[in-house]
């Protein structure tokens, strides 16, 4: 992954300039390595595009010459990274010689692509030195930025020459300084709610896990896991803890309402010797229940020094979940209700889920918050 590094970063740039401009506008503007991929791309889909055809022509040797001269200058300087950055010149030609050579438009056009390959060679062993001098001046300023440094510098050495000098055991150290050691102390709930608290902490794990994984440059561990491979440097301490919940707290509630329709057939009578419909006003007492379980929290994420002890960070967070039930009864005629009230009454009292699932539920928006704050946090790192 080191090794092509390089190579996918300048892909991922002249993809990106790309979807921005068109070869000709990039070779306008000077930037003539990039006209050069731009073009060549373009013409792999479309080998007729006459604007690239007409960008590449004039942006190859504008661009070769460019990355030529760049090399040789950097050999001829006293910069320190000089042969690192004489090699990414000549990287850039080979690029522009392999992209070429992949596309018969292409080819066509610029029928003679140079590049530097036997040049690079000879170079590798003198940029693995520079890169490892780097790395080990960089190690020797005892910070974590400086290790990081150190650690990239050191995988250069490494990309460059294979199994440099001592640079493998270098990289190793470099990556251990450079990453920051966080404690994670995940405080447990009742036991009355240990499964849907496992369950949280569990989730909480594995988020940590996903998101910080042991090639970055952080690195999480449970205390147990701490003192299982003594842990020698703690740089903070992640505590995670519920403040305060609680779980089915209950509310009943009842509307009680008249309900009257007019003009209500209630029967027939006769007049003038004929049976004729009675019509009158019809009423009903509904009473509508509401039954209501409401489960809450509130969740600390503090963060700690790991020398000091001070607080770095505290951030509270909280959830609420409310299951309910609703019903109805009735006293009088049921014609003067509504047919949304009929269909309520013919509704039973359900019984609310089990106290672990209330839990869940409300922790649930609390995670989506913790989370969201730990990537805050940790986003610098």
């Amino acid at each position: 992954m080191i090794k092509n590094y390089g190579r996918l970063l300048a892909v991922l740039v002249v993809a990106i300039l790309s979807a921005c401009a068109s070869g000709k506008k990039l070779y306008e503007r000077g930037a003539y390595y990039e006209a050069v991929m731009t073009s060549v791309q373009k013409l792999r889909q479309n080998p007729d595009h006459k604007k690239s055809i007409e960008a590449l022509k004039n942006a190859y040797p504008m661009a070769f010459e460019f990355l030529q001269t760049d090399a040789q200058n950097q050999i001829a300087s006293n910069s320190p990274n000089k042969w690192r950055n004489a090699i990414a010149s000549y990287d850039k030609i080979n690029q522009m010689y392999e992209s070429i050579r992949q596309s018969p438009k292409a080819l066509k056009i610029i029928k003679d692509p140079k590049n530097f390959y036997s040049e690079i060679g000879p170079l590798k062993e003198k940029a693995a030195e520079e890169s490892y001098n780097a790395g080990i001046d960089a190690l020797m300023k005892g910070n974590r930025d400086d290790a990081k440094r150190a650690y990239y510098n050191f995988a250069d050495a490494q990309n460059f020459s294979p199994g440099y000098k001592d640079v493998v055991e270098y990289l190793d150290k470099a990556k251990d300084e450079a990453t920051l050691k966080v404690i994670v102390e995940q405080v447990a709930v009742p036991a009355r709610y240990s499964l849907s608290g496992d369950f949280f902490q569990d989730k909480v794990e594995e988020f940590l896990h996903q998101n910080y994984p042991d090639r970055g440059f952080i690195k999480f561990f449970t205390p147990e896991e701490a003192q299982r491979i003594k842990l020698a440097r703690i740089d903070q301490y992640l505590k995670i803890q519920f403040d305060d919940f609680s779980v089915g707290n209950t509310n009943v509630t009842e509307r009680i309402e008249t309900m009257k329709k007019d003009s209500v057939k209630v029967g027939e009578a006769k007049i003038n010797g004929k049976m004729v419909p009675v019509y009158n006003t019809v009423t009903a007492k509904v009473t509508t229940v509401r039954k209501e379980v409401i489960s809450r929290g509130l969740l600390s994420m503090i963060v700690l020094d790991g020398k000091s002890n001070g607080v770095l960070t505290h951030k509270k967070f909280s959830g609420e979940y409310t299951w309910f039930s609703t019903w109805g009864r009735f006293n009088g005629d049921e014609r003067a209700l509504t047919d949304q009230q009929i269909q309520l009454m013919k509704k039973k009292e359900l019984q609310p889920p089990p106290a672990q699932d209330l839990f869940l539920a409300f922790a649930d928006p609390i995670y989506s918050q913790l989370t969201s704050g730990l990537q805050s946090f940790y986003r610098s790192y």
